[in-house]
């Protein structure tokens, strides 16, 4: 039997929990990437793959397509209520970053048309509670009287923008979704993800 030396090189750390954390983070960093540039039905392989980690390691934090869509939509939504519910928060703000997580995320914008791209994931009742969850976000953020108080405008006009969130950059999205904002007469704050 041939014994091989043993190394004095010291082994890498084994971060355990770190590791876990860490590669779950990554995980939802790459779905939002990747759902951002080929919607919700983008292959799981591809997501591991921009994480940089293996589809074991996706499968260990996620047991299913629905798992990862709802960790990334659940953040979407996550910061729109969290803008809401802010000291000094106006609808003109919470606006911007709803905008923003449009022109970011066409998975995002499935979830504001649940009845439409989300059904075909397999997860359309949660994707309802999520839409209804930023309707009551800006609802609490409307002030009275805004154009957008009626009953079913405030989310017929999120879906007529979400609807002209098109093109092949972020920045002719953005343009775009103000445009549209500014055709309904809605005043937007400038464009940007809730900092907390």
């Amino acid at each position: 039997m041939t014994q091989h030396p043993m190394s004095n090189a010291p082994r890498p750390a084994n971060d355990g929990p770190k590791a876990a954390a860490r590669n779950r983070a990554a995980l939802v960093t790459a779905a939002r990437e990747v759902y951002a540039e080929h919607g919700l039905d983008a292959p799981l392989s591809a997501i591991a793959r921009r994480a940089g980690v293996g589809q074991g390691v996706l499968y260990r934090h996620f047991p299913d397509r629905t798992a990862v869509a709802s960790a990334v939509l659940e953040e979407n939504v996550r910061e729109v209520e969290q803008a809401a519910a802010a000291d000094g928060a106006t609808c003109a703000g919470v606006l911007a970053v709803l905008t923003w997580h449009l022109t970011e995320s066409a998975a995002f914008i499935g979830l504001l048309h649940a009845g439409v791209a989300v059904s075909r994931s397999g997860f359309l009742g949660y994707a309802l509670a999520l839409s209804e969850r930023v309707e009551r976000a800006l609802r609490e953020i409307l002030p009275e009287g805004h154009r957008l108080a009626a009953a079913n405008d405030l989310m017929l006009g999120v879906a007529m923008v979400s609807g002209a969130v098109t093109g092949p950059t972020r920045e002719e999205r953005e343009r775009r979704a103000l445009a549209a904002w500014r055709l309904l007469g809605v005043e937007v704050g400038p464009v940007r993800p809730f900092a907390g």
